[in-house]
């Protein structure tokens, strides 16, 4: 415990004497609001888009090694990054870098890393404005060792504490919180007061995003009200107990009645989506899915390393000893990254969720939005923390965008 409590204690310290140099730069609101004017001049909506967050922010402490360390090892690291983190402070970053109004909820404790973490929030164009800020505590954070041999990260989570809950959020809050949203987003953190948020959009009927990383308290709450759906590789089938990835999208979508599509992320092998659709044809030719995945796996591989997607028609799905439902089910591939290129996965999942947000709000179809959000992720990829995401001008963003 002494050993923690030194490292806690000595966190507050290392921030507000290293973070000056060592935060990712950032956009300022002037240019934020630029972008913003030019490049959603064109979208449908007569005002920019507004996306709602609700979820977990903090610190992330990134240390890059040349091979993970064994037990009891003594290494260097080869580079070191003090930045913003947090499925709900990644996304909404990466929501605001596009273009959309963002705004988040959360709570940090009044510390040099909760300062540091609204102040980064704020340049990047996020509305911090609704947060919770406790007078004692601590404010999140994360050790996050990144392998430069297999490219992959460890996190050391340190929640912070005390954590928000219902009566820090007052009902003028919400409500001006939730003032011309078009869509709400939630990373099943802090689940008393998400319910509360969640509850207030849909009397509003705002729809709902959620981001399953893995099962927590008040998923199963959460996602009876979601819209949409965009999970990890291994809750669909952990959630529902299917056999088969493909086989637990449908019957996610038997289970939430109210859900309009489901997306699972694969990582490098891309995403698979399932989208509910109504038929008017009763004669719809059923499919079983499982065979309906590998036979646009096959057709996917045939095409170009950037992302793309193939997608079926619109067709009765089956699973057996489950039950159908009508939709169309897509494949979407990822970018193949040069290993040379590839130097971090950390917030692929968020940046790749922000930009899925992004598709929604601007309607964006399908078979262009998961390329564009795989493109996003990818982007995140070549550079070190969660907040390496890309602003909508990105030369490399704009084939995506036609």
């Amino acid at each position: 415990m002494a050993a923690i409590f030194f490292t806690s204690a000595m966190l507050p310290r290392f921030i507000s004497t290293s973070s000056r140099i060592s935060f990712t730069p950032v956009t300022t609101p002037y240019r934020v609001h630029r972008f913003r004017t030019k490049m959603l001049a064109s979208a449908t909506q007569a005002e920019t888009p507004t996306v709602l967050g609700f979820g977990g922010v903090g610190v992330d402490l990134l240390a890059t090694v040349a091979t993970f360390p064994n037990p009891d090892d003594k290494i260097r690291s080869t580079s070191l990054k003090v930045q913003g983190g947090g499925n709900a402070g990644n996304a909404l970053t990466c929501v605001s870098r596009l273009g959309l109004n963002a705004r988040l909820i959360s709570k940090v404790a009044n510390d040099a890393q909760g300062r540091g973490i609204l102040e980064e929030l704020k340049d990047d164009g996020v509305d911090v404005s609704f947060f919770s800020v406790s007078e004692e505590g601590n404010s999140p954070f994360t050790y996050v060792i990144v392998d430069d041999q297999t490219k992959t990260r460890t996190c050391i989570h340190t929640p912070g504490s005390p954590p928000m809950i219902p009566d820090d959020l007052s009902n003028t809050s919400l409500l001006s919180a939730l003032d011309g949203v078009n869509l709400v987003y939630f990373d099943v953190r802090l689940p008393e007061t998400a319910l509360v948020v969640a509850h207030e959009a849909i009397r509003r009927k705002i729809p709902i995003l959620i981001d399953a990383e893995r099962p927590r308290e008040g998923l199963d709450d959460l996602l009876n009200l979601s819209d949409y759906v965009v999970c990890s590789a291994k809750l669909p089938q952990t959630w529902t107990g299917a056999p088969s990835v493909s086989t637990a999208l449908v019957s996610m979508l038997l289970k939430l009645p109210k859900l309009k599509f489901v997306i699972v992320t694969l990582g490098a092998d891309g995403c698979i989506m399932l989208e509910r659709t109504i038929s008017e044809n009763n004669d719809t030719k059923e499919t079983d899915i499982d065979d309906l995945l590998e036979t646009l796996k096959r057709k996917s591989n045939t095409l170009s390393p950037s992302p793309t997607c193939v997608s079926s028609d619109v067709t009765k799905l089956t699973a057996k000893g489950i039950g159908s439902v009508c939709g169309k089910l897509f494949v979407g591939t990822s970018e193949k990254i040069p290993e040379s290129e590839l130097v971090d996965t950390t917030g692929a999942g968020d940046a790749f969720i922000g930009a899925v947000m992004y598709g929604i709000c601007t309607n964006m179809p399908t078979e262009q939005m998961l390329p564009f959000a795989a493109q996003v992720a990818s982007i995140s990829c070549r550079a070190l923390g969660a907040r390496a995401g890309p602003h909508l001008t990105e030369s490399r963003l704009l084939p995506f965008l036609h």
